[in-house]
């Protein structure tokens, strides 16, 4: 079984618990997913098996769509809804339409971010939430990350007796963003304590969450000798342009890991290399050798 399971994650486990049940479901060991989601997060996630398990970093590389909710007038130890408040502050009236628009373009484009403490970043071989539980305060590393949309969805609700702002938005973020922190960042653009109170991710790794199975939908399929869940390689790879292999450049060079001479293939992205229809490694232009090399192996049953 080689192929990508875009499951549907529920809120309640985490992602390796999901890996976990799926390896004795499907029966293999090679496994493995394309992006961590806490807990409270449900959505997409993609589930690498077989050889396409060498795609996990590719795919955990791709950017990510997520749909969720900000609450402004309250902070948490957690930035979401598990954690303790840390501070409120009532907002005595709503904050506008305009302002909020405004405040979510100002967060567009690349910005820094410092990893929340109830997090899986590792400091000095331990992870942030293990010093977090210990009521340890450690310095934690900046990362650089791209928020490519970040945009309000509907009316925000407000209420007065709380003097609070619901507020859902949209966003398409690189690897490595923590929306929990941009939810913080949200209310301290606008003046509030905030916290992320709902979030789903609704896009990864090219599927969208109306394409995903649920745990109990893949146990059934299982069940009936059904494989229709799993996506081939080669779908999941749709989006990179193909080139079919001639004999010799499929038997004296990919087969054995070596390089390609395609002159008319674009040199600016990647290349799926194909025997009978079928990827069989993605290849890369290399700049100094002026040549293809293999990038991602994925050859089966040679």
């Amino acid at each position: 079984m080689n192929g990508v399971v875009p499951l549907n994650k529920e809120i309640g486990k985490t992602s390796s618990d999901y890996v976990y049940v799926l390896r004795k479901v499907l029966k293999t060991k090679k496994i493995g997913h394309t992006g961590t989601l806490d807990p409270l997060v449900d959505g997409v996630l993609p589930i690498c098996v077989g050889q396409a398990t060498k795609l996990v970093n590719r795919l955990t590389n791709s950017p990510k769509e997520y749909e969720g909710e900000i609450t402004l007038g309250r902070s948490t130890t957690t930035e979401d809804r598990e954690g303790e408040t840390v501070k409120t502050t009532k907002l005595d009236a709503p904050v506008s339409i305009e302002e909020l628009n405004k405040t979510f373009k100002s967060m567009t484009g690349e910005i820094t971010q410092i990893p929340p403490m109830f997090s899986a970043v590792k400091v000095n071989g331990k992870k942030l939430y293990e010093y977090a539980r210990a009521g340890i305060e450690v310095e934690r590393p900046e990362r650089t990350i791209t928020i490519y949309d970040f945009y309000l969805l509907g009316d925000p609700e407000f209420d007065e007796k709380l003097g609070q702002q619901k507020v859902r938005f949209h966003v398409r973020c690189s690897k490595g963003t923590y929306v929990r922190t941009l939810a913080v960042e949200f209310g301290e653009q606008l003046g509030f304590p905030a916290f992320m109170s709902q979030l789903t991710r609704t896009k990864s790794a090219g599927y969208e969450l109306s394409q995903t199975f649920k745990l109990s939908e893949i146990e059934s399929m299982v069940e009936s000798n059904s494989t229709d869940f799993i996506r081939s390689i080669d779908d999941v790879l749709s989006n990179i342009p193909t080139h079919s292999l001639t004999k010799d450049e499929w038997e004296i060079g990919v087969l054995h890991g070596g390089f390609l001479d395609l002159p008319d293939a674009d040199e600016s992205q990647d290349l799926r290399v194909q025997k009978d229809s079928v990827t069989k490694a993605i290849y890369k232009f290399d700049k100094v050798r002026k040549t293809w090399v293999p990038d991602i192996m994925l050859l089966k049953n040679e």
